[in-house]
């Protein structure tokens, strides 16, 4: 296994500029509780009744423009995970969410997987089993594009190569998922992320086992997508860089503590405030950092 740092490639593959005229996404309300039953063949109207549910988002409401890169920042359990499995629609919620301007209830299920791609924690991911090979998981990215038990075509192998290359993951296409370390099969769930070629990106933890210049390739390769007009909004548990993002959106408990754009004062001290202080923000040669204390 080839330790050889090889940095994601950020050749863009369209340029279409950002239009930030329309809402990438729109949310209005959310909200999501989880009864906890345990039989559910057994009907108990004290373990079924909603004000016994224990709520995990509370009333969310923002609005993130096309093109923007926007962190989702909170202590543990603060329901980040769960915010981005409402957005990609893994569990069913109250309120309104709009994608592109479009409810998203009025998109087919096709349709909505062509427009917005998931990464899931790798914990919580389903699991893919060692045996398959790198190229056959990120060509799992390309199912939105293809009719029913379609073999891949000339565009999604295109798409694979693209996607591939752009994490530095090309040359282990034939070898197997047993054969990668943490990092690099992250490398190859955040190829498969890019092979769907959405508009919107959901990332959940996507820097999980990245040695830190991975992590410095993934920033650039962010920050690629933007310049091609894509919106990326992720969960990062490193503040420093979440603080990289044009907006930040930080939870506590299934409520939202604050909205905002990452150079705004309000932000670092809403921050801090949720860390309950351990955490300080400084700036450092016009960059914004996260100290711990």
């Amino acid at each position: 296994m080839s330790s050889a740092h090889t940095s994601f490639k950020t050749t863009p593959t369209n340029t279409t500029p950002a239009n930030t005229a329309i809402a990438a996404l729109s949310v209005s309300g959310l909200s999501y509780s989880l009864n906890h039953v345990s039989n559910p063949r057994k009907s108990d109207p004290q373990k079924n009744n909603p004000q016994n549910a224990r709520p995990l988002l509370n009333d969310l409401s923002f609005e993130l423009a096309a093109g923007c890169w926007m962190s989702i920042v909170g202590p543990n359990g603060a329901g980040k995970s769960s915010l981005l499995k409402a957005l990609a629609g893994v569990i069913d919620v109250t309120g309104e969410i709009k994608i592109l301007g479009q409810d998203r209830a009025q998109y087919s299920r096709k349709t909505l997987a062509q427009t917005l791609s998931y990464l899931e924690q790798s914990g919580s991911a389903p699991s893919l089993g060692d045996e398959i090979l790198v190229a056959d998981v990120v060509l799992l990215g390309r199912l939105p594009h293809q009719n029913w038990r379609a073999t891949p075509s000339l565009a999604d192998h295109l798409a694979l190569e693209r996607a591939l290359r752009r994490t530095g993951a090309w040359e282990w296409r034939h070898r197997t998922l047993q054969e990668l370390s943490g990092g690099e099969r992250q490398r190859v769930l955040l190829a498969r992320l890019l092979a769907v070629e959405a508009q919107v990106l959901l990332m959940d933890e996507p820097l999980l086992n990245l040695d830190p210049p991975h992590q410095a390739d993934w920033v650039a390769l962010v920050k690629e997508l933007l310049s091609e007009g894509k919106t990326v909004i992720s969960v990062l548990h490193d503040m420093t860089l979440a603080l990289m993002a044009d907006d930040m959106l930080i939870l506590r408990e299934g409520c939202m503590q604050h909205f905002g754009a990452t150079s705004d004062a309000a932000t670092g001290q809403a921050l801090e405030t949720v860390f309950e202080q351990r955490v300080q923000i400084h700036t450092v040669n016009n960059q914004r950092i996260a100290l711990m204390r």
